[in-house]
């Protein structure tokens, strides 16, 4: 009798409400909380660890540097389908109902394939809005409300609300404290954000994370001109513009310290200030994609540049 009643009041429980999200121009029509998610990039990935949701999470790939240490242990209940990308076979092998890209690379032909003809089949495609495969959707400048929105759309999604605006309220105090490290600054230190050295100087743009963080701790982004995440530019302008300091992004491809000795071992380097005085700021790769960890990077640029204020 007893389980009759209780099966009773169940079935009058109201079910959970659909959720409609705008994601990169596509209306995402969730009837219920996605159970079989995948991650196909590292800042996804560690949006929705942070969000708990590790239990939903049926496959994840494409790690740039090592998980954040405080997801560890929920990094390993889920997993591993590829080191990079897997293949659209082994990604459909895992049947998700729910697959989140943090850069449009995730959705090419060979990898989960377009968004559109995902949601025909019945899976919620999600795309990091700074990675709109339409360029004229993405922002023009990365603020942090765009990563608190992202977070709070993936909450929605996945019925987790209350636990994405706390995850936000703590990455609004972190921000505050960022910004309290370089309100004392004497001066606007010249900075570059460097990312690789493979033909020409990739650099961090004004559009991006590297942009976003300079601004924030009231650095001189000397690429401040540069649209977009990252671009490359010539030698010729590296060298033609003073730079105090450098920040190096260190990935698994792209060492911090191949970077550092190349320009360290040139002479040809010796004039530009942050490399005769050996100012570097190395930040993971990880931390400089919109996501959970872009405050980490930001408090990394504000000690490196103001010292005295690190506390």
């Amino acid at each position: 009798m007893k389980k009759l009643l209780l099966t009773a009041m169940l079935a009058l429980l109201p079910a959970a409400a659909a959720v409609r999200v705008n994601n990169c121009g596509l209306a995402l029509n969730v009837q219920a909380p996605p159970k079989r998610a995948v991650t196909l990039n590292q800042s996804a990935t560690e949006i929705m660890l942070s969000l708990g949701l590790e239990g939903r999470m049926v496959g994840t790939a494409y790690l740039d540097d090592r998980i954040w240490p405080r997801l560890e242990a929920a990094y390993r209940k889920v997993p591993v389908l590829a080191a990079e990308y897997p293949s659209q076979e082994v990604l459909l092998n895992a049947a998700p109902d729910f697959i989140y890209g943090a850069y449009a690379s995730a959705f090419g032909k060979d990898v989960a394939g377009a968004r559109t003809e995902l949601l025909k089949s019945g899976v919620i495609a999600f795309l990091s809005p700074l990675s709109c495969e339409n360029r004229a959707l993405r922002p023009a400048r990365l603020t942090m409300q765009h990563i608190y929105d992202e977070i709070l759309a993936v909450g929605r999604i996945f019925g987790v609300t209350e636990r994405a605006r706390s995850v936000v309220a703590g990455m609004r105090r972190d921000e505050l404290q960022v910004k309290a490290l370089a309100a004392h600054a004497r001066s606007s230190p010249r900075v570059m954000w460097l990312d690789n050295l493979e033909k020409q100087p990739s650099v961090g743009g004004s559009g991006g994370v590297p942009g976003m963080i300079l601004r924030m701790v009231g650095a001189r982004n000397v690429f401040e001109d540069l649209p977009g995440s990252w671009g490359e530019v010539s030698w010729e302008a590296v060298l033609s513009r003073p730079i105090d300091a450098i920040v190096v992004a260190d990935a698994s491809w792209s060492p911090a310290a191949e970077k550092i000795a190349a320009l360290t071992g040139n002479p040809v380097y010796a004039d530009i200030r942050a490399v005769r005085e050996r100012r570097f700021i190395v930040v993971p790769f990880s931390e400089t994609t919109p996501g959970v960890r872009v405050l980490a990077a930001a408090q990394r640029v504000a000690r490196g540049l103001y010292p005295g204020s690190a506390r």
